[in-house]
């Protein structure tokens, strides 16, 4: 039950994201580090180049069927608390309470350790701090990012835009590196289909990779022109994502061949250093560590507005 005395018209959530904001933290969450994992994983389990591209282009595929319907519960319910809203409508109170604590308690502060650790390894690589140097550069990065939510909305949403752009031209970078310096390297190619079974593993990887783009459902109190924008926001999102996955995917087959591909234990270093040394490798690690920065402003972002909605009812 809601305390009378305090007023809760001043946390009230307002229209002050722009639609330019929302396509900056959906692309921002949705590219975090397994770009540069996971196309190795994917590789594996296709059975030539083309599959890997046709793949990807699937997941985009994928994930467009299901942003256009959260678009629509978005823009029908329009409530900061996104899915827990979704939940408490279609199942009542018991449920959403369980996935909103659950969220509060274990999905979020597990997604945000998980990046402030990635974000602590490749922070590392280029400075190291100490025999502890990935646990610290992860509590200040979460720290850090915390208090610059916590100041506002405004803050929050800059700290974003900026991460991401530096996150997509680095990504674009890279691509440039891979298809234009790369030497072509071929290596054995298998013209075998992979049969279902290893198209199902490739998928996981591929998806796993597209996954977060439903967080747009959390900031739908708060986009102007909520009809319009949403819609176009995950249209935007989603397409930039998923060329950006393409794109990388053709340079990685480019400078390192499908086998090569597949068998790399980091697909994205060796192609950095086969075109530009280690340097190449260098920028790598910073671009990584600048991707799980934009994941984890934008995963706490989108985590404080369940608990928002959550308190409401619970205060």
């Amino acid at each position: 039950m809601k305390n009378k005395n305090l007023d809760y018209s001043t946390a009230t959530p307002k229209p002050t994201l722009a639609f330019i904001d929302a396509v900056a933290l959906i692309v921002g969450i949705v590219i975090g580090a397994g770009i540069f994992e996971t196309p190795a994983f994917v590789a594996a389990n296709t059975g030539s180049e083309q599959a890997v591209l046709i793949a990807w282009l699937l997941g985009g595929a994928m994930s467009l069927i299901g942003a256009i319907c959260y678009a629509e519960l978005a823009t029908a319910y329009p409530d900061a608390g996104g899915n827990y809203y979704y939940f408490k409508r279609a199942f009542g109170d018991s449920v959403a309470f369980l996935f909103a604590w659950a969220r509060m308690t274990v999905i979020q502060t597990g997604s945000l350790v998980l990046l402030a650790f990635v974000f602590g390894d490749y922070a590392s690589e280029i400075l190291r701090l100490g025999n502890h140097s990935s646990s610290v550069y992860a509590a200040l990065a979460i720290g850090i990012l915390t208090s610059l939510n916590t100041l506002g909305i405004r803050q929050g949403k800059w700290t974003q835009n900026w991460l991401t752009a530096a996150k997509v031209l680095g990504l674009l970078l890279i691509v440039i590196i891979g298809i234009v310096f790369a030497s072509p390297s071929r290596g054995a190619i298998t013209n075998e289909p992979a049969n279902s079974e290893a198209w199902g593993m490739a998928m996981i990887f591929v998806l796993l990779s597209y996954g977060g783009w439903n967080e747009a459902a959390y900031i739908s109190s708060e986009l102007r022109d909520l009809r319009r924008n949403m819609v176009r926001s995950l249209l935007w999102s989603l397409g930039i994502i998923t060329f950006i996955y393409l794109a990388i995917n053709i340079a990685y087959l480019k400078g390192l061949g499908l086998e090569t591909m597949a068998t790399s234990e980091a697909v994205g270093a060796e192609l950095m250093r086969r075109t530009v040394g280690e340097p190449g490798a260098w920028f790598l690690s910073l671009l990584i560590a600048v991707s799980a920065l934009g994941a984890i402003n934008a995963t706490i972002f989108t985590g404080a507005r369940t608990n928002y909605a959550l308190a409401l009812v619970t205060s």
